[in-house]
Formats: structure tokens, C-alpha cells, sequence
């Protein structure tokens, strides 16, 4: 566990010396200055009067606070401004005047209808680099509507993949569209502060979930524009490659994730069954997809037999990669969890570490969640 109790320590990563305005809210966009922030950059989280509404998404608190909101906020420091008065607004010009970014996620035509919109910005600060995480973007036929990581997961075709084959649509159990609609953010960001090296410039990043939410479809988008099949529900089962799906066995399941024919081979050996990997029905990557349900059946007789943790261990050895099917708490206190450092402490505050790992200017987690 990496621990830092130094809450005044001075940023020194790879991005110590950018200085971030951020008055975005819920997720998205608190994400997207999070991951920037451990990074070195100096990020003010700005709220309104109420406070970001996640502070209130819970149980569970932690004095009074969300875990939600805690979550998503470290190593940024905190002000209060109601930009819908003149002074709020006035205030907010103030700490743009040496930023490098300002990121939000207003409603498109909020920050327009309040006279603070790109256009007067890029003209009063032409170095400002101004990113919004969107719903649906600005215009088109759903352009300026709200989203919500569920509403997007439906709309965008996520759903309808995620499943067992004899169920329901169902939502991906985190909420993957405003995560990677935040990442996608901090790239947007990072390559227009790259390209102003260069121009001098600032300029507009729009990062939208519906965008975003779309770009996570593969391979079902590759393989619609490959055969026009519909895809379908599958559970835990990949569509392209098998055995790549979870199995019971004597003790509790595994998930296997055989992509090759020598992967397969060693998994056959080790099941005690070589055969497998001769049989004309499975020889190949694209005759073990086609024969599944087959493939399937044998694979659970040879399974049902075998514990599952020794079994994870003797085929990772052998090259066959495979895990554990683990509930939250099992993976947060794994052995590799805490030797990769992928939790951090700060007094009080614990939260998952920075996955990003710079070898001479590594993340930092100076700040816990403004209060």
C-alpha cells in the first residue's frame, strides 16, 4: 500500500507546472482531473454552492460524504462559486487568467447563456485549453440532451451485449462510458497541450459519452461491419475465440482466456485430455469458436474434478492465461494488488492508486478530497 501522509508536499510528476480549473461534476469529468492530478498538475476542483451532487450518492459515507465523490477526487484543492451570479463569474475569469485548462461539463449553452462561453474565452485567454465531457455533443438530432453512463450504455449498444444468452440486456456493473469518456478527456487535453507547444494556441476538446460509448464496441461494431449479423448476448463468453468464458469447477470458477493454438494444447495436457487439441472439431482457433457448445460441455467434465486456485496456478505457470473469478474485496487485498502499489493512503482517505506508472516522474497522491 503506498502511503503518504504529506499533504503540502509540491507536485513533481510529469505534469507539475499545468494548472487545471475544474468545474466539471459527477464522474466524467472529475475522473479525467483526477488521473491528471496524480500526475503533477495543480487541480482546483470548483463547486457550486450545493456542492457536486455525488458528495450525496450514497450510503456509504465517510463523515458525511459519499465514498462516490471520494472516490474520484483526490489531489485536488477545493473552492465554492456560484457561477451563475456576475461575481461568481467574475471570480472564475480571475483563476482563468494563469490557467492552462479549464475542464467542465455544463449543459451545452449554460456557460454560453452565462457570457463565458469558448468563443469569449478563446478571445480573452487564446492560450486556454477548454475541455467539455458532453452527453451527446452540441448539435445533431440528440446534441445538447443530458447522459448518464446508463442511459449511453443503452443507447450506444452496450447493453445488448452484456448478458446471458437466455436473459436481458443488462448494464455493465461500473460505470464504463463516463470512465473511459474521463480518459478520453485526459488525452484530449494532453495532446492539445502538446500541440500548443508548437502553435502557441489553446483550443477546444470535447470528449462526449455517447461518442465515447460507441468507441467501446469492439469487436461487435467490427464484426456487424464484417458479416451483418446482429451481435447477441454471450454472458461471459467472447464472440471470436473460445475457450475464452468462465467454467465452473470442484471448488469455485475460473475464467479461461485461451487465445492460441499452443495455449490450448497446454490446456488440453494439463486437463489430462491431449486429445483435445488434435480433434478435428477443435484444432483451430476458428473450429473451437465454431464448436463451442461442444467444446463447452467437454471442458466442464474435465473441470468439475479440479480445484480452481491450484489449477490457476499450474496453467499461469504453463503460459495459459486464466483467473479466478474474485468478488471486490478478494481483489483489492490480492498479494499483486498491494506489490503493483494500486491502493493509496492519504491520513484518512485509502482509494485505488494511479494505473499509470512513469519511471522518473511517477504519479503522487499529495491531497485527499476536498472538503
Amino acid at each position: 500500500m503506498n502511503k503518504s501522509n504529506d499533504q503540502t508536499q509540491p507536485p513533481t510528476g510529469a505534469l507539475a507546472g499545468v494548472r487545471i480549473i475544474d468545474v466539471s461534476r459527477v464522474l466524467g469529468g472529475p475522473y479525467c482531473g483526477q488521473i491528471l492530478a496524480d500526475h503533477g498538475a495543480d487541480v482546483l476542483k470548483v463547486e457550486p454552492p450545493q456542492g457536486d451532487e455525488t458528495r450525496a450518492w450514497g450510503p456509504p459515507f465517510e463523515d458525511g460524504v459519499a465514498s462516490y465523490f471520494i472516490g474520484v477526487n483526490r489531489n485536488k484543492r477545493g473552492l465554492r462559486l456560484d457561477l451563475a451570479t456576475p461575481g461568481g463569474r467574475d471570480h472564475l475569469l480571475d483563476l482563468l487568467e494563469d490557467a492552462d485548462v479549464l475542464l467542465e461539463n455544463f449543459k451545452t449553452g449554460t456557460l454560453e447563456k452565462w457570457g463565458i462561453g469558448y468563443d469569449t474565452l478563446k478571445q480573452k485567454f487564446p492560450k486556454l485549453v477548454h475541455c467539455r465531457v458532453s452527453g451527446y455533443g452540441a448539435d445533431g438530432p440528440l446534441g445538447g440532451l443530458p447522459g448518464y453512463d446508463a442511459a449511453i450504455q443503452a443507447i450506444s449498444g452496450i447493453m445488448s451485449v452484456n448478458g446471458e444468452p437466455d436473459g436481458q440486456p443488462l448494464r455493465v456493473g461500473l460505470p464504463v462510458v463516463d470512465m473511459v469518456t474521463g480518459l478520453n478527456a485526459a488525452i484530449g487535453i494532453l495532446l492539445a497541450l502538446q500541440e500548443r507547444n508548437r502553435s502557441g494556441l489553446g483550443q477546444f476538446v470535447e470528449a462526449s459519452l455517447f461518442d465515447c460509448g460507441l468507441s467501446l464496441l469492439h469487436p461487435h461494431a467490427a464484426n456487424w461491419f464484417g458479416d451483418g449479423r446482429t451481435p447477441v448476448l454471450t454472458g461471459n463468453a467472447h464472440p471470436n475465440i473460445y475457450p475464452y468464458d468462465s467454467f465452473p469447477t470442484a471448488t469455485s470458477p475460473i475464467f479461461l482466456a485461451v487465445g492460441n493454438d499452443r495455449q490450448f494444447e497446454t490446456l488440453s495436457t494439463v486437463l489430462g485430455e491431449p486429445s483435445l487439441a488434435t480433434n478435428t472439431l477443435f484444432v483451430t482457433a476458428g473450429d473451437r469458436s465454431t464448436n463451442r457448445q461442444e467444446l463447452r460441455q467437454r471442458l466442464i467434465t474435465l473441470l468439475a474434478k479440479r480445484d480452481c486456485d491450484e489449477l490457476v496456478t499450474e496453467l499461469g505457470q504453463k503460459g495459459v492465461p486464466c483467473a479466478a473469478v474474485l468478488n471486490v474485496p478478494q481483489a483489492l487485498t490480492h498479494p499483486h494488488t498491494q506489490h503493483r502499489e494500486m491502493t493509496v493512503t492519504i491520513g484518512s482517505y485509502t482509494g485505488i492508486a494511479s494505473p499509470i506508472k512513469l519511471q522518473r516522474t511517477p504519479a503522487s497522491y499529495r491531497l485527499p478530497p476536498p472538503v
